[in-house]
C-alpha cells in the first residue's frame, strides 16, 4: 500500500487512533537493548501465549479493523534501567519493575482478566511508598520529554503505531505548507544546537547547505556513539527510529537534499535491525524514496555500519568512513557544510538532534522556546550511570541543575558522598564538590559547562562518589582515548600515549612533581596542535581532574598515598596488634611467605616483600588486616 496524498496520510492517521483505542488494554514490554539483556522478550512470549490459552483476543497490529482486543507489544527503552525487565499496562499507566517469566501468570490474572495490579512488582522509594502510575515516580515525574516522547510508549517496530501518534505529519507540513527557507527560518528561530556536543546552530548549519548550488547534496545521522557511559543514541534508533527518519526527511527538503545515510556502530545490532525494519516500511508506504505524499519530492536512506573506532563520531572521519575509506579526520576547511560526504555539501546532524526537529516543524520555535534557558532551548537526554541510585536514561530542559539531576531523578549517590561527575566523556570535564567549587546548583548547558573546563559531549553523566580515586578516572579515560586514537597526527597519537605513561607512573608508585608539570604541559601542547576535536579535547578529563583535585595527585607523588583507597600500588597491609590472633591463617595463604609470626602470637608483615594481593585481608575471620 502506498500513501499517495498527505490527505491519505491523514485518513491513516484517523483509522489507527481508532484501532490504537480499541485495544481495551495494552501490555508494553520494553524492548530496549538492557531489558532485552534480562530477558524481556522471554517475557513477551510468555505473555502472549497466556493470555491466548485464556480466551482473549490478542492484537499485534493495528492493520485489522479496529476491534476489542489486548495489544501486547515490544516497545522502546523506558529508561528506568536499573529496574528492568519493565512492563508498562495501559490504559492504567501502571510500571511493573525487575519482571520476571514467572510473574507472567499473576500479571494476566490480575492485571488484564481483572482491573488489579500486582503490589509486589510496583516500584517502592526508600521510605516504603508504592507507585501504580509510570508519571507519578519521582524518577519519571521530574522528567520532560521531547526527543523520547514515544519510547517506551509505542511498539518500537510499527510504522503504523507511529502514525497513529500523528507520526509523518511534520513531513507533510514541511512539504505543502512550508519552504525549505521557511523550515530553516524554524529550525533557527528555536535555536536547536547540535546535541552531539558541540553544540553548532542547527538552523545554521542547514542554511549554509541550503546555499551551495551544488545539485546532490546528503543528509547524514551520526549513530556512531563511542563515549563510555553513554546510550541516549541508541536508545532513541531503538524506541524510536520513525521519529529520526522523519527529521531527516525534512532536513532534505529544508537543504534540496535527496540523499540520506544514518551512520550506526555495529556494536548497536538491536539498533540496526530496527532501523532496517523501519526503513522498509517507510518505503513500503511511499513516505521514503520517490514522490513523497505526491509532492515531487524524493529521499533515499541508507544504513552504513561502523566498525566501533571511536574517531568516526568525528565529521570528516564519519563521512570517509561511509565511503569506504580509513576512518581518518582531515584539515578543515571545507567544512562537512561545504563538502562532506563523496565530495558534497553535507547535513551533518546525530540522532537526538534529528528527533527534535519533527515537534518543532508541527509546535513551531516558539513551542519549543518555553523549554530551556536563552540560547540554549529545548531539552537533553542524557544517560545516567555510575555511582547513583537510579540508573537509567532521562530527559530534562536544558539548565537543570545537577542536583536535580542526581537527587531528584537519579534518587541520590550509592555508596558514599557526592565527589565528582564526568560529563561529556572522553572529551568532557569534571563538575564536582569541594571546599572551593560546588557544581551541583549549576545548569546544565552548553555554554554554563564551557565555563567550567566541561561540556555536555553526547550526555553521558558518570557520576563518582568519594571512594573513587580521581587520578585513576584520568588514567581510565587517557587509555580510552589513546587506544581510540586514529594516529594521523603526531600530537594525539604520540602525546596522548606519553600522557597515559606519566598517569600510570602516577598510579603505580612511581610518580614524582614533574609527573605534574609534564601532564599540564602536554595537555596544553595536544589542545593546541592537535588535528581534530576529538585530539584537541583528548586531554580534557586529566587537565579537569588536576584543577579540581590537585591534592589527590600530591598525595599519590608525594605520599605515594590513594586518599580513595582504589590505587593497588600505593596501598599498604598493616595488621592491627589488639585484633591479631595469631592463627598463622594469613601467613599460611600469603603466595610470597611476606608474613611471619608463631602461634598465637602477633604477626607481621613484610612490606618490601607483600605483592598487596589481598589474601590476607580477605581471609582474616577477625578483621584484624586493613588497607592504608
Amino acid at each position: 500500500m502506498l500513501i499517495r496524498s498527505r490527505e491519505e496520510l491523514d485518513a491513516l492517521k484517523v483509522r489507527y487512533q481508532k484501532s490504537f483505542k480499541s485495544q481495551y488494554k495494552q501490555i508494553l514490554i520494553c524492548g530496549g537493548t538492557g531489558c532485552v539483556a534480562g530477558g524481556s522478550l522471554n517475557i513477551y512470549a510468555r505473555l502472549k501465549e497466556l493470555i491466548e490459552e485464556s480466551g482473549l483476543d490478542v492484537s499485534v497490529s493495528l492493520e485489522d479493523e479496529p476491534h476489542e482486543a489486548v495489544g501486547i507489544k515490544k516497545s522502546g527503552c523506558h529508561g528506568f534501567c536499573e529496574m528492568g525487565p519493565l512492563l508498562r499496562i495501559e490504559p492504567a499507566g501502571v510500571l511493573y519493575i525487575k519482571v520476571k517469566v514467572e510473574d507472567c501468570e499473576e500479571i494476566v490474572e490480575q492485571s488484564i482478566i481483572k482491573d488489579g495490579v500486582v503490589e509486589r512488582l510496583l516500584y517502592k522509594d526508600s521510605e516504603g511508598n508504592s507507585y501504580n502510575k509510570q508519571e507519578d515516580i519521582p524518577f519519571y515525574k521530574q522528567q520532560t520529554r521531547v526527543a523520547l516522547e514515544h519510547c517506551g510508549h509505542i511498539n518500537a517496530e510499527s510504522i503504523n503505531e507511529y502514525i497513529a501518534m500523528g507520526g509523518y505529519q511534520a513531513v507533510a507540513k514541511a512539504l505543502f505548507d512550508m519552504t525549505s527557507e521557511s523550515i530553516v527560518d524554524e529550525i533557527s528561530d528555536s535555536y536547536l544546537r547540535g546535541r552531539g556536543g558541540g553544540g553548532f546552530p542547527t538552523g545554521k548549519k542547514w542554511a549554509q547547505v541550503l546555499r551551495q548550488t551544488e545539485e546532490t547534496k546528503y543528509v547524514v545521522c551520526n549513530g556512531d556513539e563511542g563515549d563510555p557511559g553513554a546510550f541516549m543514541d541508541r536508545s532513541m534508533m531503538e524506541g524510536d527510529p520513525h521519529r529520526m527518519i522523519e527529521g531527516m526527511i525534512i532536513a532534505g527538503i529544508a537543504t534540496k537534499a535527496h540523499y540520506g545515510y544514518i551512520y550506526v556502530r555495529a556494536e548497536y545490532p538491536l539498533a540496526v535491525h530496527r532501523l532496517e525494519t523501519a526503513i522498509e516500511q517507510a518505503r513500503s508506504l511511499g513516505l521514503l524514496g520517490c514522490n513523497i505524499l505526491g509532492s515531487g519530492f524524493s529521499f533515499a536512506l541508507k544504513i552504513s555500519q561502523g566498525a566501533g573506532a571511536f574517531v568516526c563520531g568525528e565529521g570528516s572521519a564519519l563521512t570517509a568512513s561511509i565511503e569506504g575509506n580509513r576512518g581518518m579526520p582531515r584539515v578543515k576547511p571545507p567544512r562537512t557544510v561545504e563538502k562532506g560526504l563523496f565530495e558534497k555539501p553535507t547535513v551533518l546532524n546525530n540522532v537526538e538532534t534529528f528527533c527534535n526537529v519533527p515537534s518543532i516543524i508541527l509546535k513551531g520555535a516558539d513551542w519549543y522556546k518555553t523549554y530551556g534557558l536563552e540560547k540554549n532551548y529545548g531539552t537533553k537526554a542524557f544517560a545516567l550511570t555510575g555511582n547513583v541510585m537510579n540508573t537509567g536514561l532521562i530527559e530534562v530542559p536544558m539548565g537543570t541543575t545537577l542536583r536535580k539531576v542526581i537527587y531528584d531523578i537519579g534518587g541520590g549517590v550509592k555508596g558514599g558522598e557526592f565527589k565528582a561527575v564526568q560529563i561529556g566523556g572522553p572529551s568532557g570535564g569534571c563538575l564536582v564538590l569541594n571546599a572551593e567549587n560546588d557544581h551541583l546548583d549549576m545548569p546544565l548547558d552548553f555554554d554554563s559547562l564551557k565555563k567550567v573546563g566541561a561540556m555536555i559531549g553526547s550526555g553521558g553523566l558518570v557520576v563518582m562518589n568519594d571512594k573513587s580515586c580521581m587520578v585513576e578516572v584520568a588514567r581510565f579515560f587517557m587509555n580510552f582515548t589513546q587506544n581510540e586514537s586514529c594516529g594521523k597526527c603526531v600530537p594525539c597519537r604520540e602525546g596522548t600515549k606519553r600522557m597515559l605513561e606519566l598517569l600510570t607512573d602516577i598510579v603505580e608508585g612511581r610518580g614524582t612533581l614533574e609527573h605534574l608539570d609534564l601532564l599540564e604541559e602536554l595537555a596544553e601542547t595536544i589542545s593546541a596542535t592537535a588535528l581534530c576535536g576529538l585530539g584537541k579535547t583528548a586531554a580534557s578529563p586529566v587537565v579537569s581532574t588536576i584543577k579540581y583535585f590537585r591534592d589527590e595527585y600530591i598525595a599519590h607523588v608525594v605520599d605515594k598515598k590513594c586518599p580513595a583507597g582504589q590505587c593497588k600500588a600505593l596501598m599498604t597491609l598493616k595488621i592491627i596488634p589488639e585484633l591479631c590472633k595469631g592463627c598463622t591463617k594469613c601467613a599460611r595463604l600469603c603466595p610470597v611467605s611476606a608474613i611471619s609470626g608463631e602461634v598465637k602470637k602477633l604477626h607481621s608483615i613484610d612490606t618490601k616483600k607483600c605483592i598487596k594481593c589481598g589474601a590476607c585481608k580477605d581471609s582474616c575471620g577477625f578483621k584484624a588486616i586493613i588497607e592504608e
